[in-house]
């Protein structure tokens, strides 16, 4: 069992050793958690061996024999990462024989000491979320004891009566913890500890030397652990974040802004943050800044012009001139050709002069052609500047025509106010109704 104990021990000091290049390795926000626990403990402690003729502390007629309170401990923890820390305590325990057992009377009395490593098993395994309010430490160190023997001499037995040995061994145990409120959680604790250096018996003699000067105990213990710190929650159960969980946070924001940037609210195959004019007509050619093409600049995207071109005749008869004016008046009604706007602008984009080229030139080809320009404004904000900026759109397009050549009473001012057709939510919806659209007559 000394082995075994040994080996144990060992094992969780190396682990509790090698704790910082694995806080390392894991980038983990060691600050986030409270780092201090007080422990306060009470329990039975009893001593398994040596025993000398006729004593013994349990009655070996009963299972467990019979429970009594004679150990009581304090202790400080300290958490040198979320998974291992270091554990410093002082126990008191007093040892004496179950009354009706049949042992003879002893009494010892032990003072004890020691320092530990702890590693809290939990997170070892990552189970935090399915153990709930429920922890469970693990723990082994050395521990240092001063035994005092009350057991009274007899003209036939030698029990060292108040004499003092100290003693030295290892202590190896366990924990389960129950946290009641954010800052306290209840535990209980079995701990096995054997002295390597004990020449007692725990009835005041002196061991056989066949003992090899060394002795075994365990306690049994339940007690109170109260966290201190910044955190309003234990140590031992605080959300602990990884450092790379916020860099997959950061490249995660990331990827959703270059999702953002290759929107393309037209659909004409340029991405919005390349897009200088993004509210082209669907299935007119652009170029690669998203601009309608119209390669003999008229106003007139190239597309537009092919397809008015191929729905009617080449033939220049006043009639078939005539079908081809209703086309395009068809087209501009029905808001083929509209002027955008920024937000809270009345003045168009630059992409937007184009359409006003090409009204002007309709008007100029039609002198006996009246427009209204009906301007439109998105949701945001309050509705009576929306309308008051709608007519100051349609407005400043009217003083460009009339400046151009256009008589003024050729001209109709329309404020149509808020459009409320799309999601006010959206900026790409919303850029498609900061608009001015025509009616030619």
């Amino acid at each position: 069992m000394k082995r075994s104990l040994l080996l144990l021990s060992v094992l969780i000091l190396s682990t509790f050793a090698c704790n910082a290049q694995i806080a390392d390795t894991l980038n983990l926000q060691i600050d986030s958690y409270n780092k201090w626990s007080i422990e306060f403990s009470v329990g039975q402690g009893k001593g398994v061996k040596p025993y000398s003729t006729n004593y013994y502390s349990s009655n070996p007629e009963k299972f467990f024999g019979r429970l009594q309170a004679n150990a009581f401990g304090i202790g400080a923890r300290y958490m040198v990462s979320p998974k291992f820390g270091l554990k410093f305590d002082l126990n008191y325990e007093k040892f004496n024989n179950e009354k009706g057992s049949g042992s003879l009377d002893f009494e010892m009395v032990q003072f004890r000491t020691g320092v530990q490593g702890v590693a809290n098993a939990i997170r070892l395994f990552n189970i935090e979320e399915a153990a709930g309010r429920f922890g469970l430490l693990l723990h082994g160190g050395i521990q240092l004891s001063r035994m005092t023997s009350k057991t009274p001499n007899t003209l036939t037995t030698n029990q060292n009566f108040n004499r003092t040995e100290y003693n030295g061994g290892i202590i190896v145990g366990f924990s389960p913890q129950f946290r009641i409120t954010k800052s306290l959680a209840i535990f209980g604790d079995f701990s096995a500890l054997s002295n390597y250096r004990q020449h007692f018996n725990w009835d005041g003699s002196y061991s056989d030397n066949t003992n090899n000067l060394s002795g075994q105990m365990v306690v049994t213990s339940l007690g109170l652990s109260v966290s201190f710190g910044s955190e309003k929650i234990h140590g031992d159960w605080a959300i602990i974040q990884d450092k790379n969980n916020e860099k997959l946070v950061t490249l995660d924001n990331r990827i959703g802004e270059l999702e953002t940037m290759m929107n393309d609210a037209d659909k004409d195959g340029v991405p919005d943050y390349l897009d200088v004019e993004n509210n082209s007509i669907a299935g007119v050619a652009v170029d690669t800044k998203g601009r309608m093409v119209d390669m003999n600049n008229n106003g007139v995207p190239d597309q537009l012009e092919k397809y008015v071109d191929n729905s009617v005749s080449t033939s220049m008869t006043q009639i078939e001139k005539n079908a081809n004016q209703e086309i395009i008046k068809k087209l501009i009604n029905e808001g083929y050709i509209a002027v955008y706007y920024d937000t809270g602008k009345f003045k168009p984009t630059n992409s937007s002069t184009e359409n006003i080229g090409f009204i002007l030139n309709f008007l100029r080809a039609n002198p006996n052609t009246t427009v209204d320009i009906v301007g439109h404004a998105d949701e945001i904000g309050k509705s009576e500047t929306n309308d008051k900026l709608a007519a100051n759109r349609a407005e400043n397009i009217k003083k460009v025509l009339q400046k151009a050549g256009i008589d003024a009473s050729r001209i109709n001012i329309i404020s149509s106010g808020e459009d409320a057709s799309v999601d006010k939510n959206s900026e790409e919806a919303r850029r498609l109704v900061r608009r001015a659209t025509f009616t030619v007559k």
